[in-house]
């Protein structure tokens, strides 16, 4: 386990997961705001396991980490941080469906950033997203993100309105 909050656990991915991973994956969210985090089979969500799982001790990342309800020891999602250009990284999250207006990736990004921007060494982790993800906007608000641009910018290969937030400790 990596963290503990008053809702949730959140913890490396490990294979016995991935069909959660798989599932948590399909909605009709991932594929509008993150189509290259959809797993279309188990298959694929095992090899994303298996790779996500050897840069846990890696400096480079990608560093994702699964969110389990305690209530329910439900996998529900997960947060990450990954490295983009310039040696600048970003945190990323999603939140199954059905637990979505929740708070739940407000609650795991608090507890997530701090410890994570610790151990990577960073001074400030951005947030990017499409501009129509209003609930992403929020979350990034909640957790003292400023937004700094607002337009068209590159986002998993293409171009679309978008907006760019940072963190700072």
């Amino acid at each position: 386990m990596l963290l503990e909050t008053e809702r949730l656990i959140i913890t490396e991915l490990t294979m016995d997961m991935a069909m959660d991973v798989h599932k948590n994956s399909l909605d009709e969210d991932t594929r509008r705001f993150v189509p290259d985090e959809v797993f279309e089979t188990l298959e694929d969500a095992q090899e994303t396991i298996e790779f996500l799982s050897s840069q846990y001790d890696s400096a480079e990342g990608p560093k994702v980490y699964a969110l389990i309800t305690k209530d329910e020891g439900r996998n529900i999602g997960y947060v990450q941080l990954v490295p983009i250009e310039d040696g600048k990284w970003e945190i990323g999250y999603h939140v199954a469906k059905e637990y979505t207006c929740s708070g739940y990736a407000t609650e795991a990004v608090k507890a997530f950033l701090p410890v994570m921007a610790d151990k990577v060494g960073l001074s400030e982790v951005y947030g990017i997203r499409l501009l129509e993800n209003k609930a992403s906007g929020r979350v990034l608000e909640k957790c003292s993100f400023t937004e700094f641009f607002t337009g068209e910018g590159p986002y998993h290969e293409g171009v679309y309105e978008i907006s760019k937030s940072v963190w700072r400790p």
